[in-house]
């Protein structure tokens, strides 16, 4: 019995590893998706001096990191679980965002 769940686990983990993240980094948990072009994106993006030759992109408002429930004590998302391209401008907004299921 032990060396099945044993197998298991083994079986298991690699593909709760790969969920924790994406090609572009860890999965974040945004308040808010938008389009660039939205009202709200398009004022935070003006506010902290942001230009984006495409505007065709989600933007994520008010993210953090997240990581699979259960693995490493992580947190669950609430909200909308994203890979985004560019998170460089702290929790307030990352860009290129793409939604994921966690």
């Amino acid at each position: 019995m032990f060396a099945r769940l044993a197998a298991l686990a083994v079986l298991t983990l690699p593909a709760l590893v790969a969920a924790q993240s994406c090609n572009t980094g860890a999965i974040q948990c945004c308040n808010t998706v938008q389009w660039a072009t939205d009202p709200q994106a398009s004022a935070i993006l003006g506010l902290i001096d942001v230009v984006i030759d495409d505007l065709d992109v989600l933007v994520g408002i008010n993210c953090s990191p997240i990581s699979v429930i259960g693995v490493g004590g992580g947190t669950s998302c609430d909200s909308h679980p994203v890979c985004c391209e560019n998170n460089s401008f702290g929790s307030l907004i990352s860009i290129g965002c793409v939604p994921v299921v966690v």
